[in-house]
């Protein structure tokens, strides 16, 4: 459950807890890489002066929310969520698109059945199916969504999502899932052998394993809090996640309140990392607000992530590349509101992530595909 329109909500709510220091390591490397590379990012004009990493960029939607773009295994297609209207549904749907393709005055296809809410589609190795998370089940309507409890921002943990496979007509083609409880955010491994899923069945937000046929389901975290988000390392050997994880007695009986109403409260987050059997875990960030979104680097030895850490008010948030080892911080966009979702192709060549850049001022989040240089 990666719900990106519901953060532009907490730009208002999120304090800032990030040390001074921390913020001047990260401006200090920034500043040096720019000079050589203003001149030719000018060039593009949605591609900010700082924005050395990119040697291009293409806006691919233009209207609505969109987000959590994930590529084929090929690198042909990618499969998105969004929630635009103009496209006839009412909440997040997925939908299917060439990598080539640009959505400004056509609609791509839609890949999921259009009832229920759905989220986190990712592409099969076969790259004819994919698996995503839906509450169609339950309920053939779009769920609520509640934005606050007792005037905090929360993220709802909707009880009736469960995690299907579809061919890329949009139909069901298996269900994965049926245990009682929250199961989604699956996310294929690039070795093709695994999914990795958050779920509540043990009554806290773990993740697991599973084979792509759903069989071989093994827990991987095990301690209180929030564990979300997972993606698989290019080899398959590690995962880099979300958490949330509480640590005084007021912070876990908040959390355990706020998960038995089926909600959770996303304003501070850390990244953790850990290998795909769950062993030698650690904490891969100490930043304070909110670091999510997180994705390895096609060389598998970084980690590129959104964060709005360096924030006064909490917002903007904007992608920040680190080292596994938690060193070399630096900033990768410089946008004034929303960057993130991250995910680089198969072939390490392009970055697709969402934005509120270009966005005329309204609150639409877009997708961009960018060429990737180091």
């Amino acid at each position: 459950m990666r719900i990106f329109a519901l953060l532009l909500t907490t730009v208002l709510l999120i304090s800032c807890k990030n040390t001074s220091e921390e913020k001047k390591e990260v401006k200090a490397i920034a500043t040096d890489k720019t000079v050589e590379n203003n001149v030719s990012n000018q060039k593009d004009s949605l591609i900010y002066p700082e924005e050395k990493h990119f040697k291009s960029i293409r806006q691919v939607t233009f209207g609505g929310d969109n987000a959590e773009a994930y590529w084929s295994f090929d690198d042909k297609q990618l499969v998105f969520q969004s929630n635009y209207e103009n496209w006839g549904v009412g909440c997040d749907q997925m939908f299917l698109m060439n990598a080539d393709e640009t959505f400004k005055d056509k609609q791509p296809p839609m890949v999921s059945t259009g009832k229920g809410r759905t989220t986190c589609a990712y592409f099969m190795p076969d790259n004819k199916h994919i698996v995503y998370a839906s509450t169609h089940l339950k309920d053939e309507a779009c769920p609520e969504v509640p934005l606050r409890n007792n005037g905090k921002y929360v993220w709802p943990v909707y009880d009736s999502f469960d995690i299907f496979v579809a061919d890329l007509e949009g139909n069901i083609t298996a269900q994965l899932t049926d245990e009682p409880g929250y199961d989604a955010e699956a996310t294929v491994s690039p070795k093709g052998d695994k999914i990795v899923f958050t779920s509540d069945r043990s009554g806290d937000l773990e993740l697991y394993t599973m084979n792509l046929d759903g069989t071989g389901v093994k827990q991987i975290t095990d301690e209180l809090g929030y564990d979300g988000g997972a993606f698989f390392s290019p080899d398959g050997s590690k995962l880099i996640f979300r958490s949330s994880r509480p640590k005084t007695d007021n912070e876990i009986k908040e959390y355990k309140d706020l998960l038995a109403k089926g909600l959770v409260q996303p304003t501070e987050m850390e990244l953790y990392i850990c290998n795909a059997d769950g062993s030698e875990l650690r904490q891969l960030t100490n930043l304070g607000n909110a670091n999510w979104a997180p994705f390895f680097h096609p060389s598998g030895e970084k980690v590129l992530f959104s964060s709005n850490f360096e924030a006064e008010r909490g917002f903007p948030f904007n992608l920040y590349l680190i080292d596994i080892d938690g060193k070399n911080l630096e900033r990768v966009t410089h946008g004034e509101t929303f960057d993130a979702f991250p995910v680089f192709s198969n072939d390490g060549k392009k970055l697709v992530f969402s934005s509120n850049r270009n966005n005329g001022g309204t609150r639409d989040t877009n997708l961009f595909i960018a060429e990737w240089q180091d």
